[in-house]
This record gives C-alpha cells, sequence and structure tokens, in this order.
C-alpha cells in the first residue's frame, strides 16, 4: 500500500491553516505549504504566514526559502515536494500538503508538460505590446484566444500572460489544450484531497466578509505598522520593483502604488479587498476542474473532523 498524503485545497481566508493544524494535534503530521507567497522571506503579513506559534505547533516546509528578489517555479515545488513527503512518511508521519496555490497542485498531481520553450524574442515583442495596450488588454486578448486558461489569471499577471500567449504562437494551440492532452503521472503515494469551499451563496458571502477582516487585519491601523509598513522596507533594500513576482501578489501590488502616491489609503483598501476576491474566484475556478477532489463546507463547525471521517472511513 502506498503511503498516505492529504492535501488541503481551498480560496483564501477559507480556513485551510487552522484545519490543518486540528488535524496535526490528532495524527503526527507535517506541514507542506502550497503557497507561491509563503515561499518568500520577509513578506509575513500580506501573504497571513502562519504566526509563531503555529509554525512552533507543527514542523513547517517551503515557507520562507526564497529571497523576494528570486523566483520559484511549478518545477521547483513539485520536487520539493515529493522529496518532502518521501522524506516526512519515512519518518511515519502524515503529510499534509495545506494552501491556495492551485498550479501548484495541478503540477504536483499531473505532472510537468512538454510545453515550447520560452522564445526571448517573442517575449520581448509581447511584452512591448503590453507596455502600449496594458496586461488588462493582453488578458482580453489571452481570453480571446484562450478562454479557459485566461479565466484562472489574473488581468494584470503578467508573466503568466506572456506565457499563455508566448505558448500560443510558438504551439499553434492554446496552453489550455496541451494541459488537457498530457498523460497524468502517477504519484508515489496515495493522495486524499479535501477542498475547502463555500457550498452557496451564504457561504460565500461569509467568504467574502471573511476576506474584507483579514485584509483590514493585513492593514492595519497606520502606515506604520501592517501591509504598508511591510512594503516600505522591501522597497528600501533598492533592487526590488513591482514587476517582481513576489511584489505582484495580492496585497503587496496595491501597497506599492500606494507608495507610489497612485492610490490613497481608502481606495488602498478597497482594492486590496477587491483583488483578495477577486484571486479566490480563480481558485475555486481551478478547483472545480479537479474532479477527485473531497469538498468540505468551508464555513462549517469543524472541518478538520469532517476530513477524518473521511480518512477513517478510508481505513487510514
Amino acid at each position: 500500500m502506498k503511503p498516505l498524503a492529504v492535501a488541503i485545497m481551498g480560496p483564501t481566508a477559507s480556513g485551510k491553516t487552522a484545519a490543518a493544524l486540528a488535524i496535526a494535534c490528532t495524527m503526527p503530521s507535517e506541514i507542506i505549504s502550497v503557497d507561491s507567497a509563503l515561499v518568500y522571506r520577509g513578506m509575513d503579513i500580506g501573504t497571513a504566514k502562519p504566526n509563531a506559534v503555529e509554525l512552533a505547533s507543527v514542523p513547517h516546509h517551503l515557507i520562507d526559502i526564497i529571497d523576494p528578489g528570486d523566483a520559484y517555479s511549478v518545477a521547483q515545488f513539485r520536487a520539493d515536494a515529493l522529496a518532502l513527503v518521501a522524506d516526512i512518511t519515512a519518518r511515519g508521519k502524515l503529510a499534509l500538503l495545506v494552501g491556495g496555490t492551485m498550479m501548484y497542485f495541478k503540477g504536483l498531481t499531473d505532472g510537468l508538460d512538454e510545453l515550447p520553450a520560452a522564445n526571448p524574442r517573442l517575449r520581448a515583442e509581447i511584452e512591448a505590446e503590453a507596455a502600449q495596450l496594458g496586461w488588462p488588454a493582453m488578458h482580453d486578448k489571452l481570453r480571446a484566444l484562450d478562454p479557459v486558461t485566461a479565466a484562472r489569471l489574473a488581468p494584470n499577471d503578467a508573466q503568466r500572460i506572456n506565457r499563455a500567449l508566448e505558448i500560443i504562437e510558438l504551439a499553434g494551440q492554446p496552453m489550455s489544450a496541451l494541459l488537457s492532452g498530457r498523460t497524468k503521472r502517477d504519484l508515489p503515494f496515495e493522495l486524499v484531497s479535501f477542498a475547502l469551499e463555500p457550498r452557496d451563496l451564504r457561504a460565500r458571502a461569509v467568504l467574502h466578509a471573511r476576506i474584507a477582516t483579514r485584509f483590514d487585519q493585513m492593514l492595519g491601523s497606520s502606515d506604520d505598522s501592517g501591509i504598508v509598513a511591510e512594503v516600505a522596507n522591501l522597497r528600501a533594500r533598492g533592487d526590488l520593483h513591482p514587476n517582481l513576482p513576489s511584489m505582484r501578489c495580492v496585497g503587496y501590488r496595491q501597497a506599492w502604488d500606494y507608495l507610489d502616491g497612485k492610490i490613497d489609503r481608502a481606495a488602498l483598501r478597497d482594492t486590496g479587498i477587491i483583488a483578495t476576491r477577486q484571486l479566490a474566484k480563480r481558485q475555486l475556478t481551478w478547483l472545480r476542474a479537479m474532479p477527485d477532489r473531497i469538498v468540505i463546507d468551508c464555513i462549517a463547525g469543524d472541518p478538520a473532523s469532517a476530513m477524518l471521517a473521511h480518512l477513517r472511513a478510508r481505513g487510514r
């Protein structure tokens, strides 16, 4: 029998961390972060990084592993996650893969694709077009050519929009078509995937309220605390810019605009909450394309107990 690993997926503010910590209190576990923002050092407030007590209570992995000036790919995540699951299960513990970066989950479960190699000349042409039209317009262009991929990307996700348009030009077909034709690879462990999702409109309203509350907590009471202060400290390094993957994370991009004087504090709050809700919507779009997931109501009283009941029913 293959060793067991558990995925806890869901949109932002759905309670993934709390559920994972509750399971770890019942079963000896270690947590592997599946979050493209938590990998960055010095980005704690805007990423809702687990606090010191939470980090000390259960071993955590893939948090604070790279500098904000660097990038971390799906391929790197897959290699790291496979090695970590092997190590954790060898120690007799349960590996909990917890997060909301659905591209990481998909890369882990489906494997990586034989996509066309990057073409610097074509990439530069797309960037030049975006400089004239803006990335939202390029997102509209992608939507006309590959609506499936466009639905999963933010209108300002320059890196991924560029890559998707590049693939269309090089391969002559949309990235979604290439991905759908791949052969799924077997994992060396059994992965049971839970998804914390709002089951109805009432639950979605609760999730939206949680998002607003969380962003207000990140914002803090003044510019001397919270995410504004965090981004100000990062800017003071002098080597970061708003087009880096780290600085395009939700909240950081808006705080950067605020510090540039492009928006006021009220607009920072409004645009930050809207961007976070849009992120949650894209995460749910990814989740709906994962047929093997076990859906748990994200506003239910005790999601961890529901997950544990499923695992016991499977005899694990």
